[in-house]
């Protein structure tokens, strides 16, 4: 199912409260249900193998050998494509792929999309497990890109201890890419984000061959001086100020409440600072967020004009909200951690996994097609309906056990942290696997717990009732 509606964090490692690198974003489709699962891919040598998209007709021979990674892809890959998705691979870099961007008919008239070229659905299956860093990650797939052509407009996020990287796809074979300053966060939502290029500062900014002379030989730059990325191959659209500035807009609103901004704005700024450190909580709620505490609020109290005015960031269709953390404070063999809401994020936890592991729960990994409460993907959505539907009267049960889980669940960290030390290298991914699946369950009994009292207690609230004087 391919996906059109996502939205972007990312956190340089000195802008993190611990440390860490951050790259985050909320995986939505065109349909309130498309089953995902989350699964852990085996290192592979010594392969013959051919990939071949269903969505679009792509076809390239994959390298012989690749690195253990996780993914989190549709359960149907022969009718919706694979959609990897986001995941780490072995070597503790991270991708998510893709935040679909838009370039405008200018740039696209003299570098046309590629029909048949590499898509979101074949992108992480064709790069992250070959892949050794994030600035490998870009290159990678830059050279893709030159070789195959893009059929669509895409951002694609890198990133590994270090270095978080933005990689944005506006024709059918140009891009840029910037690093995300150390002290520094950004947020992308659909439309093309970067601005500013600096050509003589490759540490920080790499982009396609020829693309500068590309932009002046087709008359491509609108602004006299400098050379913005975003006004030159980027839409600036009323879809954009309803659908795409708002939920950045919000971010930064969240992260720098100090400065006063308009959400309609095409000029929002892509890197940002902020005096306060940005912790995964944080990154969370901005993804599980519908512009809470504005007029914006669809479940606010303010007028229609203004509570339905924008797309929020946190939707029924966002098939899974992800946040892959680095931590520099630990070993890397417990360094990787993939912070996984199969819900609604508006409802739902961000669970960790240590990446450092073999397989995943069954409950993640053999998704069903249709509803199954053994499976995390509908457990967390039917509790994200069932909250919605009553919204007024759940809302605050909800986030009870929404902050009860994040205590449940750092603590859980830090335990598996300081277990970990007693395990050799030969076993340690083996007890990180164990430990995954115990938190897996530990969290699948609190959900249900919370799911059948919210079930129990709205059979009370039908509105299939009549009260009559007991006397008559």
């Amino acid at each position: 199912m391919m996906e059109k509606a996502c939205t972007t964090v990312l956190v340089g490692k000195n802008a993190s409260i611990d440390g860490s690198t951050m790259v985050a974003r909320n995986d939505d489709t065109f349909l309130p249900i498309a089953p995902h699962r989350f699964y852990m891919h085996p290192a592979e040598s010594d392969v013959n193998e051919t990939i071949t998209s269903s969505q679009n007709g792509f076809t390239a021979k994959l390298p012989n050998n690749g690195y253990r990674h996780s993914a989190v892809p549709n359960i149907n890959p022969a009718k919706d494509g694979i959609y990897d998705e986001s995941g780490f691979n072995e070597k503790n870099v991270a991708m998510s792929a893709t935040e679909s961007v838009y370039g405008n008919p200018k740039s696209l008239a003299y570098d046309p999309l590629i029909p048949g070229g590499l898509a979101e659905d074949s992108m992480p299956t064709m790069v992250l497990p070959y892949i050794d860093s994030a600035k490998d990650g870009v290159s990678y797939l830059g050279k893709l890109i030159a070789k195959y052509g893009s059929p669509e407009d895409n951002g694609v996020i890198f990133s590994d201890k270090n270095d978080v990287w933005y990689m944005e796809i506006v024709t059918g074979h140009h891009w840029v890419a910037q690093r995300i300053p150390d002290d520094a966060y950004a947020v992308a939502a659909n439309q093309v984000a970067i601005q500013q290029i600096d050509f003589n500062d490759p540490d920080n900014f790499m982009w396609s061959e020829g693309i500068q002379e590309f932009v002046e030989t087709n008359h491509l730059n609108p602004d006299k001086t400098g050379w913005n990325f975003r006004h030159i191959f980027g839409t600036s659209t009323e879809k954009d100020r309803h659908y795409n500035t708002p939920r950045v807009w919000f971010g930064q609103h969240y992260l720098n409440p100090e400065i006063e901004q308009d959400p309609q704005s095409s000029e929002l700024p892509f890197i940002c600072h902020t005096e306060h450190k940005i912790s995964v909580e944080d990154v969370g709620y901005v993804l599980s967020s519908h512009y809470n505490e504005t007029p914006y609020d669809p479940f606010g109290h303010a007028d229609d004009k203004d509570r339905l005015k924008f797309r929020p960031i946190s939707m029924n269709r966002t098939q899974n909200s992800h946040v892959l953390q680095i931590r520099n404070n630990v070993p890397d063999e417990l360094s990787a951690i993939f912070w996984l809401n199969f819900g609604v994020p508006a409802f739902s936890p961000y669970v960790p996994f240590y990446n450092n592991a073999t397989d995943t729960d069954p409950s993640y990994s053999n998704t069903s097609e249709t509803m199954n409460l053994d499976d995390a993907y509908w457990m967390y959505r039917a509790l994200s309906s069932v909250v919605e539907g009553h919204y007024s009267k759940f809302i605050q049960e909800d986030i009870d056990y929404l902050t009860a889980s994040q205590e449940q669940l750092r603590a859980r960290v830090a335990e598996i942290d300081k277990k970990a030390a007693d395990y050799s290298d030969d076993n340690l991914t083996e007890y990180l696997t164990d430990a995954n699946h115990e938190t897996v369950a530990a969290m699948k009994k609190r959900t249900m717990t919370l799911f059948y009292h919210l079930l129990t207690e709205g059979l009370t609230l039908s509105k299939l009732t009549f009260n009559m004087d007991k006397n008559l």
